[in-house]
C-alpha cells in the first residue's frame, strides 16, 4: 500500500491545535435542514418577496403568458434599434459595404448604373427553419389520429356509461396489426401503402363517428383538456385532407397538416439534393454590413422574388436611401423586379435577360464571380445559424413562440457581431500597447546610454 506523503501532512495540519478552522465535512449529514432554512430566509427577497411563504407566488402556466408578451414584432424593433444605434455612434463607418467589384463595368442592356444617391449593398436570401417534428407519412398520421380519437371515446363513454350500456366498437388491436406490418417495411409497394391507407382511413373515420354519436347521447366535450380538444379539431381537418387525396388520388393539398401536435407546419419544397423537402417556417433575412434582419416569416410555402420591394424599400426607411446594388439569386431576376431596380438606378446581380453581347462576355462572367464572392455572406449566416445556433431544429411547439425563437437567434448573431468588433478594437489597443512597451524595452537594453538614463 502506498503512503500519500502530502496526505498524511495534510490531515496532520488540519488536525493541529494550532489551526484557525476545525476541518469539516463537506456533507453535513443533517438532510439539508440546515441549508433549506438559510435559503428560505434569503432567497424571498430576490423574488420581490417581504417573507418567506410556502405558496408559489404565481402560477406555472404564467410563464406561458410572460413568454407570449416577447413577440416576433418585439424583437424586429429591438434588433433594428440596436443596429441603429452602433451604425450612429460609428461615424467613421460607411453606410454599407462597398466593395471594389461595383466599379466594375455594369452597362448591361437591363441594368442601369446606380445613381449618386444610392449606397451600400443589399444582400438577400431565403431559407427553411425545419420544426422539430417526426418525418410524416400518410399513414403515420392516420395511426396517430387513430389512438388519438381511441383516447377520447374512452374519456366520452365514461361520461355516458349509464345511458349507453355498450362501449362503441373501435377495433383498436386489429388496426395496430395491420398497421406495423407496413410501417416496419423499409420499401412499401403503392399497393400495399395506398390499402394500409384506406384501412386507418376507415377506422378514423368509424372512430369520428362513434364520437359525434356519444355527443349526441350526452357527453361533454368541455371535459376535455385543451391539447386533447385542439388535437380532436386538427384530426378532423386532418381526415378531410387524406380522404380527398385517397379518393381523388392526388399527393398533395393546399394547407396540408403534417403534424398534430403542430398543425401549424407545413411543406416547404427546397429542391436541394440531400433534402428536398423541409418542414417548418420558410424566412427571408437581408445582410448589411454584416448584420442580420428578419424581413419576411411565413409558415405557408410563398415565392421570395414578391417580397424584393418590400426589401429594398425598408433599407431606405433603415438608413435613408436606397442600396446601390441588390445581390440575390437568380429567382429574384423577375422583370417586375428588374424594372423596379431600374427606375431607382438600383443594380440587381445575376445574369441579364437574353443573350448577352460577344464583346461583355469577359465583363459579365467577372461581376459575376464579383457578385457570388458578396452573396456568401448571407450564405455564411444562414450556417452560422443552423450550426451552431437553434435555426436547424426550432423546438418550440407553438408557433408564436417559434417565431420569437428564430427571431432572437439572429438578434443574438448581432450582438455577437456587436461584440467581436470592440474585442477586436480592445485588443489592437492592448496589443499595440504592449509592442510598444516591448520596443522600448528592447532600445534600452541594446543602447547602454538609454539603459543608464533609465536607471
Amino acid at each position: 500500500m502506498r503512503v500519500d506523503r502530502y496526505e498524511i501532512r495534510r490531515n496532520e495540519r488540519l488536525e493541529s491545535r494550532d489551526a484557525v478552522k476545525a476541518a469539516r465535512p463537506v456533507r453535513r449529514g443533517d438532510d439539508g435542514k440546515g441549508v433549506k432554512s438559510h435559503l428560505a430566509s434569503v432567497l424571498p427577497y430576490f423574488l420581490g418577496l417581504s417573507q418567506y411563504s410556502d405558496k408559489a407566488p404565481f402560477d406555472a402556466s404564467m410563464l406561458v403568458h410572460f413568454r407570449k408578451r416577447v413577440k416576433l414584432e418585439l424583437i424586429g424593433q429591438l434588433n433594428e434599434a440596436i443596429v441603429q444605434q452602433h451604425r450612429e455612434n460609428d461615424a467613421s463607418k460607411p453606410e454599407g459595404t462597398a466593395e471594389s467589384s461595383d466599379s466594375i463595368d455594369e452597362d448591361n442592356r437591363d441594368d442601369e448604373p446606380p445613381s449618386a444617391s444610392n449606397a451600400g449593398q443589399l444582400i438577400v436570401d431565403a431559407s427553411c427553419t425545419p420544426a422539430d417534428i417526426r418525418y410524416p407519412t400518410d399513414l403515420s398520421l392516420l395511426n396517430e389520429a387513430r389512438e388519438h380519437t381511441e383516447r377520447i371515446l374512452d374519456l366520452l363513454y365514461a361520461q355516458v356509461r349509464e345511458q349507453v350500456t355498450q362501449k362503441p366498437r373501435t377495433y383498436r388491436l386489429k388496426a395496430r396489426q395491420q398497421y406495423l406490418p407496413i410501417a416496419k417495411q423499409r420499401r412499401v409497394k403503392p399497393k400495399l401503402r395506398r390499402k394500409a391507407v384506406g384501412q386507418q382511413l376507415r377506422y378514423l373515420r368509424r372512430n369520428l363517428a362513434h364520437i359525434d354519436a356519444l355527443i349526441a347521447a350526452g357527453a361533454s366535450l368541455a371535459q376535455l383538456d385543451n391539447q386533447l380538444y385542439r388535437k380532436l379539431l386538427v384530426i378532423s381537418e386532418l381526415f378531410r385532407q387524406q380522404q380527398w387525396m385517397y379518393q381523388e388520388r392526388q399527393r398533395r393539398i393546399d394547407e396540408r397538416i403534417v403534424s398534430i401536435a403542430q398543425p401549424h407546419v407545413r411543406p416547404i419544397v427546397r429542391g436541394k439534393a440531400g433534402t428536398p423537402v423541409e418542414f417548418g417556417a420558410k424566412i427571408v433575412i437581408s445582410c448589411v454590413d454584416g448584420y442580420v434582419f428578419l424581413e419576411h416569416l411565413d409558415w405557408n410555402n410563398f415565392n421570395e422574388s414578391t417580397q424584393l420591394p418590400e426589401q429594398i424599400e425598408r433599407f431606405k426607411q433603415r438608413f435613408g436611401h436606397y442600396p446601390a446594388s441588390v445581390h440575390a439569386d437568380q429567382i429574384y431576376r423577375t422583370r417586375a423586379n428588374l424594372q423596379y431596380c431600374r427606375e431607382r438606378g438600383i443594380r440587381l446581380s445575376g445574369k441579364p435577360l437574353g443573350r448577352p453581347k460577344q464583346s461583355e462576355q469577359a465583363d459579365i462572367q467577372k461581376q459575376a464571380q464579383a457578385d457570388a464572392a458578396i452573396r456568401n455572406q448571407v450564405e455564411g449566416k444562414f450556417g452560422v445559424g443552423k450550426r451552431r445556433f437553434s435555426l436547424a431544429r426550432v423546438m418550440a411547439k407553438l408557433a408564436p413562440t417559434a417565431e420569437t425563437t428564430i427571431a432572437m437567434t439572429f438578434l443574438v448573431m448581432n450582438l455577437e457581431q456587436l461584440l467581436r468588433q470592440f474585442l477586436f478594437v480592445f485588443f489592437a489597443v492592448v496589443l499595440s500597447q504592449e509592442v510598444f512597451q516591448f520596443n522600448r524595452w528592447q532600445r534600452q537594453w541594446r543602447d547602454p546610454q538609454c539603459a543608464l538614463a533609465a536607471a
